[in-house]
């Protein structure tokens, strides 16, 4: 009985995996701005915290809510773990195409760039708040700080963009 039931879940954590492995993937594509290879390092090791918990995961409402949150508190312990090992990139590589958007080439390059840009905690709660769509209370949870410090990385976030990015954006957007 008790190797059935491991065997079971096992095999439920592998569909979950499967299921929302690419949307792991392309949301720790936003976050490291473009490094594929920390970004498959983010989803392994939070698939690897999910599997160790996964008993008491799977019961949960949304279990792939859990899991972008696992990988936003990865990549921010990574990164004030290795904040002095950042490396340049001579070549940006190819990203997916994020929620089937245009895919311009000068646009997307152009906002991982303004992505880079900003500071890690900054680029999650931009993450969060407009690539998967939580509420400021939900971001303020998966990132562990209170919804006013959300509310103003938000704020200056989006400020930082735009003036990264000023009239340039709609001029890519339109140039598709």
């Amino acid at each position: 009985m008790g190797r059935a039931r491991t065997r079971a879940r096992a095999d439920e954590f592998l569909e979950f995996a499967a299921g929302s492995g690419g949307h792991l993937y392309r949301s720790a594509c936003l976050l490291t701005s473009g490094d594929t290879h920390l970004a498959e390092d983010l989803v392994q090791e939070t698939l690897g915290r999910m599997y160790a918990l996964w008993g008491r995961i799977s019961r949960i409402d949304n279990p792939a809510a859990y899991a972008q949150t696992v990988l936003v508190r990865t990549f921010l312990t990574q990164r004030r773990r290795y904040s002095a090992s950042e490396r340049p990139l001579a070549d940006l590589p190819e990203l997916p195409v994020p929620h089937g958007g245009a895919d311009d080439p000068a646009l997307r390059l152009a906002l991982l760039q303004a992505l880079r840009e900003l500071p890690p905690k900054d680029r999650a709660v931009v993450m969060l708040r407009y690539w998967e769509d939580r509420t400021v209370e939900e971001t303020a949870d998966a990132m562990n700080v209170s919804a006013l410090a959300v509310r103003s990385r938000s704020s200056r976030a989006l400020a930082k963009l735009r003036a990264r990015l000023g009239g340039s954006l709609t001029e890519l957007a339109g140039s598709g």
